[in-house]
């Protein structure tokens, strides 16, 4: 064996090892009991939006912001992006052990699990934005929680109010 080689297969080792550890992290998720906000669509950007201004939040919106913090920061959550980095690199470095077994020269072929290995890199610095929110929620004062419940607007009826604002200025 040469380089490419021994990197494919210590490659194809981790990325078992951490398919393993993305398992643990999702049937963790599935176990606990959903946010009653989860299920609300958009409620997770709207919620991080209001932390990250430092906006006043709910009780409950508090909780969702608190739980959507303590997932990004889970080492287990990035076993996922590490994943799909894996295996865009398993794609490159098995290429260029053929190449080198077979002889040939590289093409952009061999370079197309870089587009995996970037978006891996995405995912996880997305991770670390909502995991580095924790300190807002530690500067929120209980003073800056309301008891009194948030009332979200239907995408449609947004645009439909702006639309029909829009026309009567016309």
């Amino acid at each position: 064996m040469n380089l490419w080689g021994d990197l494919t297969i210590l490659d194809g080792m981790l990325a078992l090892s951490l398919v393993a550890c993305v398992f643990v992290y999702i049937r963790r998720l599935e176990n606990r009991t959903p946010a009653a906000m989860g299920e609300q669509v958009g409620a997770h950007k709207a919620v991080l939006a209001k932390l990250r201004k430092r906006e006043t939040l709910s009780q409950e919106e508090f909780d969702y912001a608190t739980e959507l913090v303590d997932d990004a920061r889970s080492p287990l959550a990035y076993a996922i992006p590490a994943v799909l980095f894996s295996c865009g690199f398993f794609y490159v470095v098995g290429c260029l052990y053929e190449l080198h077994v077979h002889g040939g020269n590289p093409s952009f072929r061999t370079f197309i699990g870089g587009i995996p290995m970037l978006t891996s890199m995405n995912i996880a610095a997305q991770l670390r934005r909502v995991a580095r929110l924790k300190r807002n929620l530690r500067d929120l004062n209980l003073r800056d929680v309301e008891v009194a419940e948030p009332v979200y607007r239907d995408s449609g009826a947004t645009s439909a109010t702006s639309s029909s604002s829009s026309q009567s200025r016309s």
